[in-house]
């Protein structure tokens, strides 16, 4: 069981009529119940990111089927659409929130769709929603110095902690970026595990600042989903964005190289 390979979804906003600049992340409301009841008809076990870590940290055996249900930024539709579906089921989940994005006293304007509220994201947490941090403004992090890289996370932690009671355990690197830096600026400040993106199928061996998630779309068919959620052809799903990240690993060194990247200060 401690090389099990576990599915780790990744949602972002669920609307009949997303902006144009989530579309193509976004599921309709009808896909995404689909897709649940795929995992329910399957008998895979949905847990939240912090159960998925707290096991593989002890060594404790994960459920039967394990999968984890997860979304980026706080969109207000995980609320309206998700939510009603994920307690149809009984199924946990967890939301990566940046902080910064979300409608109430620190929003910044910067949401690229309709957000969450604050109220909502109580209910959702009141709902066996994990909610865990997702940065503030949702930079690169990887670009910023220390200073700004940590008022980032810090930032977002304090915020979680005073509107809902609770320090957030879990983080998810915005837009999937990370470094030795970054990922080490994570773990001090106080998060426990934190996901990437990688588009392949999550392991223990990945250790548990780096976890790998595959990415549900908008184009992601029944047929497709099924696949993800039995861990056949991953790979070759996502071979084309593994293509197009390693291209531009190479233009962001070259950025940096060229000092067209804000550096570290250490």
């Amino acid at each position: 069981m401690t090389d099990v390979r576990v599915p780790i979804l990744m949602y972002h906003a669920v609307a009949d009529d997303p902006g144009e600049a989530t579309r193509a992340l976004s599921v309709s409301p009808g896909a995404f119940a689909e897709q649940m009841a795929v995992l329910a008809d399957r008998g895979l076990t949905p847990v939240t990111t912090a159960e998925l870590a707290a096991r593989w940290r002890s060594g404790r055996p994960l459920p039967a089927r394990p999968v984890l249900v997860t979304f980026d930024d706080g969109y207000e539709g995980v609320h309206r659409h998700a939510l009603p579906v994920l307690a149809e089921h009984g199924f946990p989940a967890t939301l990566f929130v940046s902080t910064g994005w979300l409608r109430g006293p620190y929003d910044t304007g910067g949401g690229p769709d309709t957000m969450l509220g604050w109220d909502q994201v109580r209910e959702l947490a009141g709902a066996g929603v994990e909610i865990g941090g997702h940065s503030h403004s949702h930079p690169q992090l990887d670009r910023l110095d220390d200073r700004l890289l940590r008022s980032e996370l810090i930032l977002c932690k304090e915020i979680v902690s005073d509107q809902l009671g609770r320090v957030p355990a879990s983080f998810a690197y915005p837009y999937g970026y990370s470094s030795r830096r970054v990922r080490r600026a994570v773990r001090e400040t106080g998060y426990a595990q934190a996901l990437a993106v990688g588009n392949g199928l999550a392991r223990r061996a990945q250790g548990p600042y780096a976890l790998r998630r595959v990415t549900v779309r908008r184009s992601t068919d029944t047929a497709a989903f099924e696949r993800l959620v039995e861990g056949r052809g991953v790979a070759r799903a996502f071979a084309r964005d593994r293509a197009l990240t390693k291209g531009y690993a190479v233009v962001r060194r070259t950025r940096r190289a060229r000092g067209l990247i804000r550096r570290p200060t250490d």
